[in-house]
Parts: structure tokens; C-alpha cells; sequence
């Protein structure tokens, strides 16, 4: 390189006037890190511990339908669902928990709406995994919400047992549907149209409304379908031959 090349190379090289000999994009980009860190608490903390897995934490913590105020709605739809139990005599809680629960399965997944789905699609676990685990969660607070408020309005103990089975029928079919469409409302719509279906087909068929979840003839189809959901989430979340 000539003397000349050098010469412009240093030229090129030097400030502008008026320019700041310091690169505040850079330093903005180090200081909005440390003010979006957000330090581990102690239910993720416990859950990296239960799941050997910071990353896997991270996410189930971050699961939409996990965070407080959508626990905090969920509560409010269930004890209103009691009252109405205890007014009328018709166990409106067992017909209200399933459409809940699918709801938040749905959101357990969905690119676009899950504020850490780049993290979990960046972490050592596969996709599935983090998939699973968050369904499980979501699945057994909504099943542990919806018996207390079952048993608190004193329904019958078929009922309070009853709804579990097309519970997770019904949120097999959620979660399915937004796997295969890649969108949680997508799976939210297809969860409450298939139980509100489900519902209006047992009250034309035995003339109850509560046929959906009294009727112990339907857990056996009910396990079924949701064994056939469940292949499909597998299948959809499978990872790509040679990727």
C-alpha cells in the first residue's frame, strides 16, 4: 500500500468535526441489556433446579398463561363459575374449566405471542421438550384450580372427577390445532368450538346440559381422541431429518 493509501486510510479514520469519539450505540446496546436483564426469582430458580435446565426455566416462567394475570382471570372465571354452582344447582364449573384449561394450553404455544419463544428456540432442550413441559404446568394448576373450585361449590363427586377426562381431551385438541397452525388463537378457537360442540351435542342427545361431563360412556372416547391429539402435537413439533 502506498504512503498515499496510508495517508488516506488515517484520514478516513479520523473523527469528524463534531463527531463524539465515543460509539453510543454501542454503549446504549450494553446499558438496555443490563436494564432488560431480568434476575432469576425463586420459583424460576426452584424450577432450574427441578429441571436441571436454567433455559427450560426461563421459559416455563415466561409461559403466557402462567403469569399472573392470567392465573388471576383464570381464578376469577372458576369462582364465578361456583357462585353459579351454589345458586342454581348445575355444576357450571365442570363445564367452564375444560374451555379455561384449553385456552391456556393454546397459549403454552405460539410464535409471535410466547415472549420467549427465541429463547426456547435457542436453548439445548428441543422444542418438544419445552412444549411438554409447559403443557404439563399449565395443565395441572388449571386441574388443581378447577377441583377446588368444583369441590367448593359442592358438586357432585362424579362431576368434580367427571370433567378431568374431557379436560384433557379438550386441551389435547387445543394444543394440537396451534401446533399444526403455528398460532395459539387458532388453537384457542378450536379448543372452545369443539367442547362447546361437545356440550350442546350430550344436552340434544340426553336432554341434559351436563351430559358432557356425567356421562361415563364418553371417557373412553374421550382418551382416545386426546391419544390422537397427542400423536399430532409429536408429530408437529418433530425435529426435521438432517437439520
Amino acid at each position: 500500500m502506498t504512503s498515499d493509501g496510508v495517508s488516506g486510510g488515517q484520514d478516513r479514520m479520523e473523527l469528524e468535526p463534531g463527531q463524539p469519539d465515543v460509539d453510543l450505540d454501542r454503549v446504549w446496546i450494553g446499558v438496555a441489556a443490563q436494564v432488560w436483564r431480568r434476575r432469576p426469582g425463586p420459583v424460576e430458580r426452584l424450577a432450574g433446579r427441578l429441571l436441571r435446565s436454567p433455559g427450560l426455566a426461563r421459559a416455563l416462567v415466561t409461559t403466557p398463561s402462567l403469569l399472573l394475570g392470567w392465573v388471576i382471570a383464570t381464578a376469577v372465571v372458576l369462582l364465578a363459575g361456583m357462585l353459579a354452582t351454589r345458586e342454581t344447582g348445575t355444576p357450571y364449573v365442570a363445564l367452564v374449566a375444560p374451555a379455561v384449561a384449553a385456552a391456556g394450553i393454546a397459549y403454552a404455544y405460539g410464535p409471535g405471542i410466547d415472549p420467549a419463544w427465541e429463547l426456547s428456540c435457542s436453548v439445548a432442550v428441543s422444542d418438544r421438550m419445552v412444549l411438554l413441559v409447559r403443557a404439563l404446568a399449565v395443565f395441572g394448576l388449571n386441574a388443581a384450580l378447577g377441583l377446588a373450585a368444583s369441590a367448593t361449590s359442592g358438586a357432585a363427586t362424579v362431576v368434580t372427577i367427571g370433567w378431568l377426562v374431557p379436560m384433557t381431551a379438550v386441551c389435547a385438541l387445543a394444543l394440537a390445532a396451534a401446533t399444526v397452525a403455528r398460532s395459539a388463537n387458532v388453537g384457542v378457537a378450536a379448543g372452545l368450538a369443539g367442547w362447546v360442540t361437545t356440550v350442546l351435542s350430550g344436552r340434544v342427545a340426553a336432554g341434559q346440559l351436563t351430559a358432557a361431563v356425567t356421562d361415563s360412556a364418553l371417557w373412553l372416547p374421550y382418551l382416545a381422541f386426546a391419544g390422537c391429539c397427542a400423536v399430532i402435537v409429536l408429530y408437529a413439533t418433530r425435529i426435521p431429518r438432517g437439520t
